[in-house]
């Protein structure tokens, strides 16, 4: 049995996961530790979420076989190796949903459309402008200016009557949009409905963009877990004549972690038969 670990630096978080991999039978989770960033060194958290599994583990720094990092950790110095993170994401994803067919990432910058096949392989991709109103920042600071706490914008959302569109791509003309809906005293929940319906609106595009046609698509990153982007998505899936399923996790922010650990395994074993090989 090996154990290895992946590192999975966001721009609003860090996610470390530890796995056991047996020669026979599905790998275990053993644990997982999630730290937002908020102005802190990244590199830092990194290696404080590799020492938080391995205690929650009860393991050693040696029995670790490999150490992967994804996203932006390709900088960090203890790690084995890096994997890009769409391939993460992927293979996190399917881990997570076995049945996805579609992982869709949305991130704190930006959002990803990937379709994968039954083992995570990235099948085709499409991603969100860097100036797209569709990211975990951009909501947050809608949030922050309507004075709504992260957790209550998914339930305000899907207690709207009569959501108010955001016309815009742009983060800065979106705020703008936003400001002006407050002054003409529309109600927050249909702000963020709004919102939602028009986020929901371009990740559905890239979807259809990707080439999948049915199945299911597991939402990924740090807004997988609000439920009224989620009930957006599937509302426009159905607008759109999309034939797809769009569902979450509770894990789902651990995606691509996750797969930097089961590819950092993979790669562990390759290595393994080469050196066995030239020792033969």
């Amino acid at each position: 049995m090996i154990h290895t670990i992946g590192i999975d630096i966001g721009s609003g978080a860090v996610k470390s996961v530890l796995f056991a991999h047996e020669e026979q039978g599905p790998p275990r989770w053993l644990a997982r530790r999630c730290e937002r960033i908020r102005s802190r060194d990244p590199m830092l958290l990194a290696r404080q979420g590799f020492e938080g599994v391995l205690e929650d583990a009860g393991l050693g720094e040696g029995a670790i076989a490999y150490t992967a990092t994804t996203g932006e950790g390709e900088n960090v110095k203890f790690a084995t190796g890096h994997f890009y993170s769409m391939t993460t994401h992927a293979r996190g994803g399917v881990f997570l949903e076995p049945g996805a067919r579609a992982v869709v990432d949305i991130g704190a910058l930006n959002g990803r459309a990937i379709y994968v096949d039954e083992r995570g392989k990235v099948l085709s991709y499409k991603m969100t402008s860097q100036c797209a109103s569709g990211s975990g920042q951009f909501l947050e600071n809608i949030a922050r200016y309507l004075g709504v706490a992260v957790e209550e914008i998914g339930p305000l959302s899907q207690s709207s009557q009569q959501p108010e569109k955001v016309s815009s791509i742009c983060a800065v003309l979106a705020e703008t949009d936003v400001i002006n809906m407050v002054s003409r005293g529309i109600a927050t929940p249909d702000i963020l409905k709004g919102i939602h319906l028009s986020m929901a609106s371009r990740i559905v595009k890239l979807l259809k963009v990707t080439g999948i046609k049915t199945g299911t698509a597991l939402l990924t990153g740090g807004l997988a877990l609000d439920g009224g982007l989620l009930a957006a998505i599937q509302e426009e899936m159905v607008n759109e004549k999309v034939a797809v399923k769009a569902v979450s996790h509770p894990h789902s922010i651990y995606a691509g972690a996750i797969g930097a650990a089961l590819w950092g395994a993979y790669r562990h074993a390759k290595l393994s038969q080469l050196e066995a090989t030239a020792a033969a």
